[in-house]
């Protein structure tokens, strides 16, 4: 999706509480850049932007945004988009990889600089950090097996067992469509194991992200998957965060967005990651 296409959406945000969009896993590590990343600091002065190098958190599970590859690196969409505003504003990153579940943490314990990992941008979550402008668009889509067909909320109510990833606005949609508390509704701790469910057949449909789903359907196109698009499921933003005392630094993301949106770059690694 292009840079002209996210700025045509209105600036309505998801109504999302505390979730996000994508799974966990444990905890490793990896550097795009050969030099080790120096140690997170819990202070609350804001550190310089230019030369300096920060830590980058993300989840590796979210293909085409963040997913290792083979030599233990994270590469992705989200990788090429900081790689791309670091350059433009001279300063270096090293990702690792972070348990979802305890990625925010690990921003307001100074343990990482910056998440950019899919993060939806959310009212609650600009009170406890701060979140740049999108940078790329989804709403939460279907994903259903050959044989399954979904063209409502209704039909999802119907179903025997919903799959989602823990902690995510799939959760949520999910929770909203068939309560809280239903037992209809199977979480997984990451989008990988998810996608394994539906593919054997162990839950009925999936709800994700739809940049995601579209990826996946696109990799198993000789597998009769399918996504559904919901009418009811709103549009979510995509935010990079870093601590609410790193003003300095944010400018500098959001001046080395509006840069490469501008010159082109951006369009180019879209269209490396999401051109059909």
């Amino acid at each position: 999706m292009s840079f002209t296409q996210l700025r045509g959406f209105g600036l309505a945000l998801a109504a999302a509480s505390i979730l996000a969009a994508c799974g966990g896993q444990s905890s490793t590590s990896s550097s795009t850049t050969p030099t080790a990343s120096a140690p997170a600091s819990a202070s609350s002065a804001a550190p310089a932007a230019d030369g300096q190098e920060y830590k980058v958190a993300m989840n590796s599970q979210f293909p085409p945004f963040e997913s290792m590859n083979s030599s233990g690196q994270i590469e992705g969409f989200d990788v090429d988009v900081m790689n791309a505003i670091a350059k433009e504003e001279g300063f270096k990153v090293t990702y690792h990889q972070q348990a979802w579940d305890g990625i925010f943490a690990s921003l307001k314990a100074g343990d990482n600089d910056i998440l950019i990992s899919g993060i939806t941008i959310t009212d609650e979550r600009k009170k406890e950090m701060l979140l740049s402008e999108p940078y790329y668009n989804i709403t939460q889509v279907v994903l259903v097996p050959k044989g399954n067909n979904i063209v409502s909320v209704e039909d999802l109510k119907r179903m025997d067992k919903v799959g989602v990833t823990i902690g995510t606005t799939g959760d949520l949609a999910a929770q909203k469509i068939m309560g809280a508390t239903s037992e209809k509704i199977i979480r997984m701790e990451n989008l990988p194991l998810m996608l394994k469910e539906v593919e054997t057949g162990a839950v009925d449909a999936v709800i994700s992200d739809s940049a995601v789903v579209a990826d996946y359907v696109k990799k198993k196109g000789d597998k009769g998957f399918t996504m559904v698009e919901v009418p009811a499921f709103t549009v979510e933003y995509y935010g990079i965060a870093v601590r609410q005392d790193y003003k300095a630094l944010m400018d500098k993301i959001t001046s080395g967005l509006k840069k490469i949106q501008t010159s082109g770059e951006y369009d180019k690694i879209s269209d490396k990651y999401f051109a059909k």
